[in-house]
């Protein structure tokens, strides 16, 4: 029972740091520009209970997260979001250009936090032997949660980041047609990147081409991050 409950923390904790400081990156990079709006409403906080969602952020990970340690008894995977931080575009001096680079802000923002933990476990050989594991675990998954949140972000679909940030780039008519994925983006995210991927598997159907990507990426970006940090 105390190891489901460690486990459960260890799987909680990085992913609450990684969304909250996420939000957090895009509300400061949109007053940056000119935009208070969150500010106004209360979502410029570092504090995660400004920026829960009853499902995104409750009910769909920890409905994950029971039904691993109940089967696996660990946790593998997670997918969750919160609410998303309000911004008013029209405030920026270029609306195209201020929403690139309010959606470029959570990716890095998860990116830095990977970095930053890379580095803090330079402190782990310091550390009191009974709990070095505990705190390398914990480092690890830290880690992998904001590169997961980061790249995961970065799919050109919006509403995620990279769909917005590809809206930035196209030529305003081209620009115009991406944006309109907006309505039905987080559909499409669910449809090929979750629901459709399940279902062709229990046919004998291999085809996960997101799944197999971050498979690829994750270790990958990983080892750079161990890499920038100084680790050899």
């Amino acid at each position: 029972m105390n190891d489901m409950v460690l486990q459960f923390a260890m799987a909680v904790i990085p992913a609450i740091i990684a969304i909250t400081f996420h939000e957090a990156a895009h509300g400061y990079a949109a007053l940056a520009l000119g935009d208070d709006t969150a500010r106004q409403q209360g979502r410029l906080s570092l504090n995660p209970l400004r920026h829960v969602d009853d499902v995104g952020t409750l009910i769909v990970p920890g409905v994950l997260m029971l039904a691993q340690l109940a089967t696996i008894g660990r946790v593998a995977f997670l997918f969750g979001w919160a609410k998303p931080v309000p911004i008013a575009a029209w405030r920026f001096r270029n609306p195209r250009r201020g929403m690139m680079l309010v959606a470029a802000a959570g990716p890095l923002m998860n990116f830095f936090l990977a970095w930053l933990m890379a580095v803090l476990l330079h402190l782990g050989p310091f550390v009191a032997d009974r709990v070095r594991g505990g705190v390398y675990q914990f480092g690890e998954i830290f880690i992998i949660a904001n590169l997961v949140l980061g790249l995961f972000n970065l799919l050109p679909i919006p509403p995620l980041d990279g769909g917005r940030i590809v809206v930035g780039l196209l030529p305003e008519g081209a620009a115009r047609t991406w944006a309109r994925l907006e309505r039905a983006g987080i559909i499409i995210v669910l449809l090929c990147v979750f629901l459709i991927p399940r279902v062709l598997a229990t046919f004998g159907v291999e085809w996960d081409p997101v799944g197999n990507a971050l498979g690829d990426l994750i270790p990958w970006a990983f080892q750079n991050i161990l890499w920038l940090a100084g680790h050899e």
